[in-house]
């Protein structure tokens, strides 16, 4: 923490903890991942900068205290995004880099604007020290007495200020209704920056809730939780429907990111349930454990789930439609091989990296919002359907005659064996993130009143 712009009492404040660095060393892994896997495409240096540049604003979006700086790395990873979609993707990227952009300023203007409220209420960007006044109760009263010109009440204005901050991280990750410029985006990005833009980028959001929202806005989240909860339960099933009904297996891929960051939403807004006993701080930890942990498990599976498909693409000359394929198990066994166990580990299937964070979320859920948990097994359901859906699709059945198809290269096993290893070493020993997540979440928990 260093003094940098004193006339407004900004300082360059930097800190991580258990949550920090799970999602550094996602962005760590996930990044140096899609480099290997890119075919080398025009203006490479410049493609390979802009996701060295993009790296670079995620670091700082997962390490930084203090909104003034923190929203400037928010905004640089903005930027990145936006030109690898518009300059290398495919026929309708610039439509979908420019629907990207809007909904994500939009969002950031009505977070910005919430934080400038804040800032003139309490005189400070520090989001320990705005923790800190939330728990108090002074962040009420600040707000009430210098806000006082809007005209509302002090429980209006400190929900106007939850509503643009909430705004801005349902858009990123997305919620419904905020998420229909992510199918199109992660179709027409280049398969190397769809891994990223679902691997990392659409963590951003979960992280804002449980490192912004859950400190400071605990009882705005709380006063609307039932809303809440019913905005995960539509994420979580209407993207496993959407999925179900798509042909493009990157839009397939897409609308399976949301569903599982959905589960995400589920465990951290189900977290609020009022109560103090310790049975339900239990349940609080393992739900919030689950959501971190299915934050960094999903970031190793959807972007392998990525790369798997640009592998399909680049042998099928671009298609990638679901009737595109069939018979891939018998030409390509290594392929089908480590794709299925990749898509086994999205499905939550139990010794694989993706079952350990559901199950947290799942067990502490259904003890703090049972209704909702129990609505959320429907998009369990459709998960599994879709999923199993495209296995039977792409791996069984006759051979495209017209296709000649090869398995995997030496090059290409080497790129994605050490994420499917991940899988089964996450899976068995989910021990290895837990006590690194365990002391940052017990931490959080105390700091809220319940």
């Amino acid at each position: 923490k260093q003094p940098w712009i004193t006339s407004l009492g900004v300082d360059y404040f930097l800190g991580i903890d258990g949550l920090g660095l799970l999602m550094v060393t996602l962005s760590a892994v996930v990044i140096p991942f899609a480099i290997v896997a890119t075919t080398r495409p025009e203006q490479s240096k410049l493609y390979f900068a802009l996701l060295l540049f993009l790296q670079s604003g995620l670091f700082g979006t997962f390490t930084a205290l203090n909104f003034f700086h923190w929203f400037i790395f928010w905004e640089l990873s903005l930027v990145p995004a936006f030109f690898l979609i518009k300059l290398w993707g495919g026929p309708e990227s610039r439509a979908a880099a420019l629907q990207f952009f809007i909904y994500t300023m939009v969002g950031s203007i009505a977070m910005l604007l919430a934080f400038v409220g804040l800032f003139i209420a309490t005189d400070t960007f520090d989001f320990v020290r705005l923790a800190e006044l939330s728990r108090s109760g002074e962040l009420t009263q600040l707000a009430t007495t210098k806000l006082s010109g809007v005209g509302l009440s002090s429980d209006s204005v400190m929900m106007l200020l939850f509503a643009g901050v909430f705004l801005g991280f349902a858009v990123k990750v997305p919620l419904i209704p905020f998420h229909t410029w992510l199918p199109l985006a992660y179709a027409e990005a280049p398969t190397t920056t769809s891994m990223v833009l679902t691997g990392v980028m659409s963590k951003m959001g979960v992280y804002g809730f449980i490192r912004v929202l859950l400190p400071i806005f605990p009882e705005q989240m709380r006063e609307v939780l039932t809303p809440l909860l019913w905005l995960a339960v539509a994420t979580i099933i209407f993207s496993a429907y959407a999925a179900f009904v798509q042909k493009d297996l990157k839009r397939i891929v897409a609308y399976s990111s949301i569903n599982h960051l959905g589960y995400c939403l589920l465990g951290l807004f189900a977290v609020l349930q009022s109560g103090d006993d310790v049975a339900l701080l239990n349940e609080r930890a393992a739900a919030l454990n689950g959501v971190v942990l299915q934050m960094f498990n999903h970031g190793i599976t959807a972007s392998a789930l990525f790369c798997f498909v640009g592998f399909l693409e680049h042998r099928n000359a671009g298609a990638r439609g679901l009737d595109d394929f069939g018979g891939m198990r018998k030409v390509a066994p290594v392929l089908c091989g480590l794709m299925g166990i990749t898509m086994f580990s999205s499905l939550g299937l139990p010794g694989l990296n993706g079952f350990v964070g559901e199950f947290l979320i799942f067990k502490g859920a259904f003890s703090l919002s049972a209704w909702a948990t129990a609505l959320a097994t429907i998009g369990l359901l459709a998960t599994a359907i879709f999923l199993l859906t495209v296995i039977q699709k792409v791996f069984t059945g006759p051979v495209k005659t017209n296709h000649t198809w090869v398995d995997l290269t030496v090059a290409e096993r080497l790129t994605v064996a050490p994420m499917v290893a991940a899988m089964f070493v996450l899976g068995l020993a989910p021990h290895l993130l837990l006590q690194v997540v365990n002391p940052t979440v017990m931490q959080m928990l105390a700091a809220v009143k319940f």
